[in-house]
């Protein structure tokens, strides 16, 4: 189990996600692809920065034919947590309060690699800290949880792994 940092926004403070699901720049397990189960990944990361009130996570392919395509959006995590289990449910609202967004499958909550055949992809698992909860509703977009989050990111963290098939 190993973690990536990544870039950071200017200001902001680094903590770091990591999953026992599959070490970063490694190969994600057909398990958690449209190969296998489709279920999610388990995560957990280090403390958040002090100002925290909520975390968010969005996992993207910025290798898709089509341009970046989203696979999870998830917000408004507890600050105060450190994970999350394999298997996480695909349902507008968590028991812990996150909420979850609409991928570009059209579906509520995680939806696993599903690469043409070819050439492996990147997948990029951010985790956002931010000053604030955002007042979204449940099966916001990528783009409308990147707008709710401009100028209340105070720290990021980024896993990265690839697969193809």
């Amino acid at each position: 189990m190993r973690s990536y940092t990544g870039t950071k926004p200017p200001g902001t403070i680094s903590f770091e996600i990591r999953s026992a699901s599959f070490a970063s720049r490694e190969i994600i397990p057909k398990k958690f692809t449209c190969e296998g189960s489709d279920s999610s990944p388990a995560l957990s990361w280090t403390e958040a920065p002090a100002k925290t009130q909520a975390l968010t996570i969005i996992m993207d392919d910025p290798d898709a034919p089509r341009g970046t395509w989203v696979h999870w959006v998830l917000y408004n995590l507890p600050a105060d947590g450190k994970e999350l289990p394999e298997a996480t449910e695909n349902k507008e609202q968590l028991s812990n309060g996150a909420r979850q967004g609409t991928n570009d499958f059209g579906n509520i909550g995680y939806g696993g690699p599903c690469p043409p055949r070819g050439k492996a992809h990147r997948y990029f698992l951010k985790l956002w800290a931010l000053d604030r909860h955002l007042n979204l509703p449940a099966g916001a977009t990528k783009a409308e949880l990147d707008e709710a989050m401009k100028g209340h990111i105070v720290g990021k963290a980024e896993l990265v792994a690839r697969y193809g098939r």
